[in-house]
């Protein structure tokens, strides 16, 4: 999964950088489908890999999150 992150982020960031260094009939596009990737693909697998073993409840704050902290602080 690291792995094709890798790419689609190296893919996205050179077709932008390809739009906006080369000057070609289809430079925008290049530079829309790239951030088009970044945002469409690229964030959202990011943000899968990262929280896919983790339990939302640990970083919400409920009354037992504030009782561990504050037993925590003592």
């Amino acid at each position: 999964m690291k792995y094709i992150i890798w790419l689609f982020l190296l893919a996205s960031l050179g077709s932008i950088l390809a739009g906006f260094f080369f000057d070609l009939q289809y430079s925008e596009k290049l530079i829309g489908f790239g951030v088009v990737g970044l945002f469409f693909i690229v964030f959202p697998l990011f943000s899968y890999h990262r929280w896919k073993d983790k339990d939302p409840k640990d970083y919400m704050i409920t009354k037992e999150n504030i009782e561990k902290m504050r037993d925590h602080e003592n």
